[in-house]
């Protein structure tokens, strides 16, 4: 499937040149910039945004204000507070199916999917899902009716995406932590269905 093995390789020895540079010039103290990521990381999951996903299942206010401006409904729930970043959540329906890229880089809304995996940052999927999205989805097992329409959004620096799945079926009586549980991180990137 996706492999960005090499490509991750190749640039996490750049980003550990840059550090060692930093370093040697005085500019950042030896580990001062693991403190800084472990810091934005330590909040960063994919449990923020299904969540994100169970308040918009059980409260409909809250979901069309989350599709009208994302940034602020999850801001609502303590996520992205103080982010230059705008986060706009894509709605699943019976019609249309989303899924999200980077084509760029692998731009994503870290604080509520947690780290990003390998193969999204890979040049594999950058540029196939773009191309043949069914095919690329089928790869990770999402097998979709034909008739369903599939749309890719392109993140970037300043615009980042989530999906918000469809509410599963026969789930009326869970409640927002048992909704939530059924949420994965490839659910909000698209790339699987609850």
């Amino acid at each position: 499937m996706m492999s960005g093995d090499h490509e991750d390789a190749s640039i996490s020895r750049r980003v550990r040149r840059l550090e060692t540079l930093l370093e040697e010039k005085g500019v950042v103290t030896a580990g001062a910039v693991d403190e800084v990521l472990d810091a934005f990381l330590a909040g960063a999951s994919p449990a923020n945004g299904a969540r994100v996903v169970a308040r918009a299942w059980t409260d409909e206010a809250y979901r069309e204000r989350l599709l009208t401006d994302g940034t602020a409904a999850v801001q609502e729930l303590g996520f992205m507070d103080g982010s230059f970043q705008r986060l706009r959540v894509v709605a699943n329906t019976d019609a249309i199916h989303n899924v999200i890229v980077c084509t760029l880089c692998s731009c994503y809304p870290l604080p509520l999917l947690g780290p990003s995996p390998g193969w999204y940052k890979s040049e594999a999927y950058r540029s196939r899902v773009v191309r043949e999205p069914r095919s690329v989805l089928a790869e990770f097992g999402l097998q979709l009716p034909t008739d369903t329409d599939i749309t890719v959004w392109d993140s970037s620096a300043e615009t980042r995406y989530m999906v918000l799945p469809r509410r599963p079926a026969g789930t009326e009586s869970l409640t927002e932590d048992e909704l939530a549980a059924l949420v994965t991180r490839n659910v909000l990137i698209g790339t699987a269905a609850v």
